[in-house]
């Protein structure tokens, strides 16, 4: 539980975030049962809906019934512009598998957005959607940032949600603004060679996401990892000839010795 003092904004306020769905339509609704149970009904989402060897149109479908504020992620950005040809395998893969309907609801979403007057919504940092926040690729693994490095891209909200690193952390800055992500709910591990290689790993296959509560002294940011089926995931990865992905969702670990096959090719 991390606190942010923000004195002066008005109690009771309470929402959910999710990030980083890739498609892991089960994951979802564990997150979203989980919620319920929290009493929990308002919800946002930070964006990277889709991409992935899962169920991209179901979950697209499901996301859209629900009609959540949500924002788009780097993924959303290349499904749209990229042609296919210069695409990854991931985001080729699910370009494929959706129709006019899903790219229209992509195109209508926006890259940010102020969910209230003291909360913005970012994917990556609020300038960029495939910048790195709360944690750094470095060579072979991944830094938690620094509190300068973070305040750095910070802007000036009581309350910062970003996503796209789908590690969970959450930091207060020293004049008490917090930035918070609440990790991924559909992918816990990847590899990627932007900037450099790097590996990105939860450690466990849990579906993340978080709760941000306003009370009288400021943000609360409770961080929730959600057990579902990761079986019936892992699976339908396997199915789509894609062990490194049922890996990593078996495991919240990167495949090793696979001769560098990337889990989330870069577009």
């Amino acid at each position: 539980m991390t606190r942010c003092a923000s004195p002066g904004v008005e109690a009771g306020m309470r929402f959910a975030a999710i990030s980083d769905i890739h498609g892991n339509l089960p994951a979802l609704e564990a997150v979203v049962a989980d919620m319920a149970a929290r009493g929990v009904s308002d919800v946002v989402n930070l964006g990277d809906c889709l991409s992935g060897p899962l169920w991209p149109a179901e979950t697209a479908h499901f996301l859209i019934e629900r009609n959540w504020p949500t924002i788009a992620g780097n993924h959303e950005r290349q499904l749209l512009t990229q042609p296919i040809g210069e695409m990854g395998i991931t985001d080729a893969t699910t370009a494929t598998e959706i129709d006019d309907r899903i790219r229209d609801w992509m195109t209508s979403l926006p890259v940010t957005l102020r969910y209230a007057d003291d909360v913005l919504l970012c994917h990556g940092t609020p300038g960029s959607d495939h910048r790195y926040w709360l944690h750094r690729g470095r060579r072979g693994a991944m830094r938690e940032a620094s509190v300068d490095e973070i305040g750095a891209e910070a802007v000036d909200v009581a309350l910062t949600l970003c996503g796209h690193t789908h590690l969970p952390r959450a930091v207060q800055l020293p004049d008490g603004r917090i930035v918070a992500n609440p990790g991924s709910v559909g992918l816990p591990a990847y590899e990627d060679d932007l900037p450099t290689y790097h590996v990105v790993e939860t450690g466990t296959p849990h579906a993340r996401y978080l709760i941000a509560a306003r009370g009288a002294t400021g943000w609360e940011i409770e961080l929730c990892a959600v057990e579902y089926d990761v079986e019936r995931a892992a699976r339908k990865a396997e199915r789509a000839d894609r062990p490194t992905w049922a890996h990593a969702l078996r495991t919240g670990r990167v495949m090793r010795g696979q001769g560098g096959a990337t889990v989330l090719t870069p577009g």
